[in-house]
């Protein structure tokens, strides 16, 4: 069949590793990895519980007054920087191993972490929060080094379980980050202490010695992945070219039908739920004779654990007999316009009946986003293979945008706030949310345009092609 790839632009120094001389993984070289993702997320999720009133602390004593801009900054700003260094870290780990690309990543979290938690002005934490994110580029080497080590029978289970980090990652990070905050406040064992100066570094200094303990690990246990000999050292895969390609590859997708249709539902999905990340806390954390909840660091830390663990349920459990049931597509809309309902309600709640509500319609959105993340890869996948489509090329330009939208949220969720949240409603602090759900409709609506019979015509033909 003739292929639609043709024009499409690829990294000529990618390694192919012939299967025959793949050399199997350790359970110690698996749990590294394992451990290097799941940090990852605990580095990216501890700090949500916290982040609004360290904010608060900092800009009060600079007298800054646009709060939810410099939260959206912060958490853009980790995006950001992974987004940008994840091809250097990629082309860096191809030319001189996996392994202390791998290590220099765990020294990284060590560092940063720590340094966020002791910064005493919005500049400081905004470099620190950016430099974790940089050191954190390094995922994608995680995902070569077991492609490095497996067999193409090993392959989907070994990389579910950088799926199961960064579930697990993502809820014990926020339920540590509000736990440990402030902890002066809670237990007199830390009064008088560096942790009553700094009441955000305990959590910070728990991710570090989390990766620390990797770093250990990985010292003793992870072998390298690549010999000499399958090591490429490639001039022309420079950081502005892999950029370049990322791009031609992305506005290339863009352009191509149902390939199209099913990146840009995912991506205003990714961009509508970002934006809450960024104006949760903002909310929960207003006093409530202002509209908020009042809550504090450890409340929204459990919060976000609860999404974390009804996600992780829905996706282990909920996803495979309801996609037999309704079908991906139909899954599609329907985690779109329950995610969108989710978010949209968040504002509405009442401070008597606040823990009902709240975690009422977190688990909407939670349920939603554990639906919809495993549908649209199903469907790109589907329709990737009966167009013709190289599959890599496909997810990493649903990856590459998706990270352009993961950069876009948080700091419009910021500026929306900061613009509306003082104003009457409807333009209030419920205004972010709105928004929210406005995009998620957008999302559930454009999904409806991929029709069943194309999506018949795709599973037939990737049987046909099976067959």
């Amino acid at each position: 069949m003739c292929s639609k790839f043709d024009n499409l632009v690829f990294d000529e120094g990618a390694i192919m590793v012939d299967t025959d001389k793949v050399k199997d993984a350790s359970k110690g070289a698996l749990i590294v990895l394992f451990l290097v993702t799941m940090i990852d997320m605990i580095g990216f999720g501890i700090v949500i519980p916290f982040l609004t009133y360290l904010v608060e602390d900092l800009a009060g004593s600079e007298g800054v007054t646009e709060i939810g801009l410099w939260v959206g900054l912060l958490m853009t700003s980790y995006s950001a920087a992974q987004f940008l260094f994840s091809p250097f870290w990629g082309s860096l780990s191809d030319r001189i191993g996996r392994r202390p690309v791998l290590m220099v990543g765990l020294i990284g979290n060590t560092v940063f972490f720590a340094l966020f938690g002791l910064s005493n002005t919005l500049l400081m934490a905004l470099g620190a929060r950016f430099l974790a994110g940089v050191f954190n580029g390094n995922i994608a080497v995680a995902r070569a080094y077991i492609g490095d080590v497996s067999n193409p029978q090993q392959l989907a289970t070994r990389m579910g379980l950088i799926g199961a980090a960064f579930g697990l990652g993502f809820t014990i990070g926020p339920f540590l980050g509000g736990e440990l905050s402030a902890p002066a406040l809670r237990w007199e064992t830390f009064q008088g202490t560096i942790f009553e100066t700094y009441p955000y570094l305990l959590p910070c200094v728990l991710a570090s010695v989390l990766s620390t303990v990797s770093l250990l690990i990985a010292i003793r246990n992870l072998p390298e992945s690549l010999t000499p000999e399958m090591r490429k050292v490639d001039t022309s895969r420079t950081w502005k070219k892999q950029m370049k390609n990322m791009y031609v590859n992305s506005k290339k997708m863009l352009g191509e039908g149902s390939i199209a249709l099913i990146i840009w539902v995912a991506m205003l999905f990714t961009f509508g739920f970002t934006i809450m990340h960024a104006i949760f806390i903002l909310f929960t954390g207003m006093p409530t004779v202002d509209g908020g909840l009042g809550f504090n660091e450890a409340d929204n830390g459990r919060i976000f654990a609860m999404i974390g663990v009804t996600g992780i349920i829905t996706q282990g459990f909920l996803i495979g007999p309801m996609t037999k049931r309704f079908g991906s597509r139909k899954l599609l809309t329907f985690a779109a316009l329950l995610t969108g309902a989710g978010l949209v309600l968040i504002p509405y709640s009442q401070p008597e009946y606040a823990w009902i509500h709240i975690l009422s319609v977190t688990g909407l959105l939670s349920i939603g986003s554990g639906l919809f993340q495993p549908s649209s890869s199903t469907l790109l996948a589907q329709f990737a293979k009966a167009e013709g489509y190289e599959l890599g090329v496909v997810m990493g330009a649903n990856e590459s945008l998706g990270a352009f939208a993961r950069i876009l949220g948080p700091i419009s969720g910021g500026i929306v706030w900061v613009m509306t949240s003082s104003g009457t409603y409807p333009w209030d602090y419920h205004t972010a949310f709105h928004l929210c759900g406005l995009l998620m409709l957008c999302s559930a609506l454009l999904s409806l345009k991929l029709s069943d019979a194309e999506l018949i015509d795709a599973n037939n033909t990737n049987s046909s092609q099976e067959e």
